[in-house]
């Protein structure tokens, strides 16, 4: 099982990296990408610190793959595509885009701007267009189903909006503090009160782990 979004102290989270990384293994995940909120004023200082932290994370002794990752949060659309090239030129895995949620005030185009700079991930896309929903499946960019209270009302749509244009879907928690961090169930449960069919949402885990067995 896989989780490709939640944050540490590096922003807005209030644990440790290797704090996150245990609870999700006891948890039942074996994969987990820390994906900490930055823009031009943070980005260097976060991707240093999540690079060391990956690199030095014994997979053996304590069996869980930690990916870097990065979500770029409430950029002006312009800076999308160089902080998306920057990131992965520095060796960031996972690049998520802070979609247009309804639950924070996210400048108008945010879904697309992220979409064209070529995230892996459309965090919370809130009520996405079937138009960048299309623009989603032909750039390979996953759509976010979030079991983060303040973001999932939209689930339902999101999903149906998918549906329509085959866009992929992903299934993350979003968590910033360990009261978000749910069992496997709870998050194949999401998908089920989102409207997906549990065939569905076994497809999606199956398409999720091919993308990450690429990383």
């Amino acid at each position: 099982m896989y989780n490709l979004h939640c944050h540490s102290l590096l922003s807005d989270g209030v644990l440790l990296p290797s704090e996150i990384a245990v609870r999700y293994l006891t948890a039942g995940y074996k994969t987990i990408a820390i994906t900490d909120h930055a823009d031009y004023s943070n980005i260097e200082f976060v991707i240093k610190s999540i690079l060391t932290f990956t690199r030095k994370w014994p997979k053996n002794s304590v069996p869980i793959n930690v990916l870097p990752g990065i979500e770029l949060t409430h950029l002006p659309l312009e800076q999308f595509g160089p902080l998306v090239k920057y990131a992965r030129r520095k060796g960031i895995k996972i690049v998520v885009g802070h979609g247009e949620t309804q639950a924070e005030p996210v400048i108008s185009g945010t879904n697309r701007a992220a979409i064209l700079a070529g995230v892996d991930i459309l965090a919370h896309p809130g009520l996405i267009t079937e138009e960048d929903a299309q623009l989603a499946k032909k750039k390979n960019v996953f759509l976010e189903i979030t079991s983060r209270q303040s973001h999932a009302a939209t689930n339902a749509h999101v999903v149906k909006q998918a549906l329509k244009t085959g866009a992929n879907l992903i299934l993350n928690m979003d968590a910033h503090d360990p009261q978000d961090i749910i069992r496997p169930q709870e998050l194949n449960d999401t998908g089920i009160k989102a409207g997906l069919a549990q065939a569905q949402i076994e497809t999606i885990f199956s398409i999720v782990a091919d993308f990450v067995s690429g990383k």
